[in-house]
């Protein structure tokens, strides 16, 4: 029981910090790269 003290608190830290940075990288429009890399991989290159 005295486990619980313990880990309750840095599992509510670590998911307050997941969360965090989740919306960090929301509000840096890491995000937002519809012609990047991963999408130009998709595409056919025409090649004349």
């Amino acid at each position: 029981m005295n486990v619980l003290v313990i880990l309750i608190p840095v599992s509510l830290i670590l998911g307050g910090a997941g969360l965090a940075a989740f919306i960090w990288t929301l509000r840096s429009d890491q995000y937002d790269d519809d012609q990047g890399n991963a999408a130009r991989i998709l595409l056919d290159d025409p090649r004349d």
